[in-house]
């Protein structure tokens, strides 16, 4: 059933929340009126922006005061910060499943139930709603989703160099050396983020060693000095040791941000012809304003390894309740609709994962198409460092950020060594639990 924001506001709070299968009922207009709810989030600048559009909507049709917290990169810290001192937030909008495990476990995180978890399990595939599930219960809806599978490429840079898009790693390696041998550098790597060079190792690890090996890697069952791992190091070492497919070369990459990444393509003086990262890289060529998202700038999907099937590895930030009141919840409740979706999609930035959004609710094609392939990958795993201890893959100086950055600082070091130090440093993360 669609429904307008105007109906949602005048009848169909079914128990204060809504979109959880019933009927209109006869409710208050505002029935939260006068009460405040306080959410935090890591966005900021136009993705705040943003999301507080989203929040004015749910207030102006509930009465509800919503204060959007920006914790930024330090949302962890903010978070358990207030859970400490006694004064949580209502609501986090947190990344890692493993984070949320943490909070449910100890009772910080509140289940979502009622009509709130009615409007989840309507609106969200059974494979979405267990990325947000502990043991079995529902903690976290995933208001906004990411395709970390896709690598953007400059479409002159190609035309020039007479190459297309690659599916596989072989015509990777192939279509960066073409592009070397034309006179532009392959590819652009934010090493200094470090977070971007986890993502590498997931889609390789991915596509090498197959979805058994990926789930027991990320549920601590399969050792980081596995062949599998070893193997898939070896490829991202050859290829980061490759001359001049780096932008400015190892040294050069661990110097660039993930916004300097970007311009490194698509800016006023691009370097590079090619960038890996995900769907959200179209809101800082938008930013950069020299190319367009689907013309100047396109992109492909990761490519396969050996003959293997193509994969999505996905990421999000989940709404999770540290609070049970009736405000909370619905606020909850209305971040799990398609109208809240559509607010947050129209502007750009921001896939969703909600199926009854409108996929006309999108800005352009492009952003379509990389939603289309979120919510239709044959094979879907979440972000694997997410999945661990913040201490080795979900946080800043994470234990594997480290690592990966040091491995691209010297791509020629024995990957069994690289393997070993991960494994030692995920003993220690995966005991402090």
């Amino acid at each position: 059933m669609r429904l307008t924001g105007r109906a949602l506001a005048a009848g169909l709070w079914c128990a204060a929340l809504l979109l959880a299968g019933c009927d209109a009922v006869e409710t208050p207009a505002k029935p939260y009126a006068g009460q405040s709810v306080e959410i935090a989030g890591s966005w900021t600048g136009t993705e705040q922006a943003n999301f507080e559009r989203v929040l004015r909507a749910f207030g102006k049709q509930t009465g509800a005061r919503v204060r959007y917290t920006s914790g930024g990169s330090d949302l962890e810290v903010l978070v358990s910060a207030r859970v400490r001192g006694g004064t949580p937030l209502d609501i986090a909008m947190i990344p890692q499943p493993g984070v949320i495990a943490r909070y449910a476990a100890t009772g910080a995180a509140k289940p979502i139930t009622g009509a709130a978890e009615r409007a989840v399990r309507a609106h969200f595939s059974p494979q979405w709603q267990q990325f947000g599930s502990v043991d079995g219960r529902l903690y976290g809806v995933y208001f906004k989703a990411a395709n970390k599978s896709v690598i953007w490429y400059r479409d002159d840079a190609f035309t020039a160099a007479g190459v297309g898009p690659p599916t596989t790693l072989d015509e990777l390696t192939a279509v960066s050396q073409t592009l070397v041998d034309s006179g532009t550098v392959a590819m652009a790597v934010p090493g200094a983020d470090g977070w971007p060079l986890t993502d590498w190792f997931e889609n390789v690890y991915l596509q090498l060693a197959g979805t058994e090996a990926y789930d027991r890697l990320a549920m601590r069952e399969l050792p980081w000095t596995d062949p599998t791992v070893v193997e898939t190091l070896r490829v991202m070492g050859r290829y980061w040791a490759s001359p001049r497919f780096l932008q400015g070369g190892p040294s050069g990459a661990l110097q660039t941000t993930f916004t300097r990444s970007v311009a490194d393509v698509f800016g006023r003086r691009p370097g590079a012809g090619m960038l890996y990262e995900g769907d959200f890289v179209t809101t800082e060529i938008a930013k950069l304003g020299l190319y367009r998202v689907g013309d100047g700038a396109r992109y492909f999907a990761w490519p396969t390894v050996d003959g293997s099937a193509g994969a999505v590895i996905t990421g999000g930030d989940a709404a999770v309740a540290f609070t049970d009141r009736p405000v909370t919840m619905a606020l909850i409740a209305y971040l799990a609709s398609p109208e809240a979706a559509a607010i947050m999609a129209r502007s750009g930035g921001f896939l969703s994962v909600n199926l009854g959004l409108d996929a006309a609710a999108y800005p352009d094609a492009t952003t379509r198409s990389l939603a289309e392939r979120l919510l239709r990958a044959p094979t879907l795993r979440f972000d694997l460092s997410d999945l661990s201890p913040s201490g080795f893959g979900g946080g800043n100086g994470a234990s594997m950020w480290r690592l990966l950055q040091e491995y691209l600082a010297e791509p020629t070091t024995d990957p069994a060594l690289v393997a070993a130090r991960l494994e030692a440093a995920a003993a220690v993360a995966y005991r402090g639990m």
